[in-house]
């Protein structure tokens, strides 16, 4: 899967000031990050608060995204959740066929055992008809999935093609790129140790910040590609503050601020997320401008 090796971004629902889905906005991020140098898109992950959509609204999403791509670059689809009976019957009655990976999160708020998690992703290989990417975000879910458990499904599924590690542990990290099988893709879900784990000997990253600043943040992890170490990290050391800004008040709240400075969208998100303080506006503000007058 060489089409998923660089920067992926999550991408964004924009909304309206109903907080009806804004597709012209979507369209504005879509052609943004293609523009600026990703590698590939994510729809309908985390970031995109795929939980708080209809079933009719997943749609549009999906739709208009395909629609503003036109064939680009690669798409990544987001199923998951915690009930693996729903994981399943959506992956049998969704078109995958502008999809070349589907993201699937391991499960949330049930704390399943190791072996629990196993058996989900059985499942969802069994049912899958397109490759799968684990997601690994144990702040989120609950629980972290163990890398003998990724080695485990790696080693037994061929279309379980590569994880998503968001632990932000680069033991763990490292544990799973030095004895992971061939071919198997070590992508970073967290925007601080992207370039790490790339160093490291990983592929890449699904990233947040990228998609507010794709092309400096792509620029970086193809410095880390090449080896080119001292350029890749001083663009890590600049882009860091605003690694730490948009998570701040929770995801997507940060980044949708910076994409509204942008002129793309509004900020506003679905309760029970709510929008980003004047105060964290103004210092992403002011991290941008100041970003964009160094890499001028």
């Amino acid at each position: 899967m060489e089409q998923l090796m660089g920067t992926g971004v999550a991408l964004i629902t924009p909304f309206n000031e109903d907080f009806t889905i804004d597709t012209e906005a979507l369209t504005k991020v879509v052609n943004y990050c293609i523009d600026g140098g990703v590698d590939y898109l994510v729809v309908l992950g985390t970031t995109g608060e795929s939980a708080v959509l209809s079933k009719k609204e997943k749609q549009l999403v999906i739709n208009t995204v395909v629609s503003a791509n036109a064939g680009r670059l690669p798409l990544v689809l987001g199923i998951g959740g915690n009930n693996t009976a729903a994981v399943v019957e959506e992956l049998q009655e969704v078109d995958l066929k502008d999809f070349v990976a589907i993201l699937s999160v391991s499960p949330y708020y049930s704390r399943p055992t190791q072996e629990g998690i196993y058996q989900h992703f059985k499942a969802i290989s069994l049912a899958s008809p397109k490759p799968i990417l684990l997601y690994n975000v144990p702040g989120r879910t609950g629980s972290n999935m163990l890398p003998e458990t990724v080695l485990r499904l790696a080693n037994d599924f061929n279309n379980i093609i590569g994880i998503k590690e968001a632990s932000g542990d680069m033991v763990q990290v490292m544990s799973l790129i030095k004895d992971k099988p061939h071919g198997f893709m070590v992508i970073s879900g967290d925007d601080f140790t992207a370039l790490p784990t790339v160093l490291a000997g990983g592929d890449g990253v699904i990233s947040v910040l990228g998609q507010g600043l794709p092309t400096e943040f792509s620029r970086m992890i193809r410095f880390g590609l090449e080896h080119r170490v001292k350029e890749a990290f001083e663009l890590h050391y600049n882009l860091m503050e605003g690694m730490d800004l948009i998570f701040r008040e929770g995801n997507p709240a940060g980044i949708k601020a910076l994409l509204e400075h942008m002129g793309m969208g509004t900020a506003l998100v679905r309760l029970p997320l709510v929008e980003a303080t004047t105060s964290l506006k103004k210092n992403i503000n002011r991290f941008v401008s100041k970003l964009l007058k160094i890499v001028a």
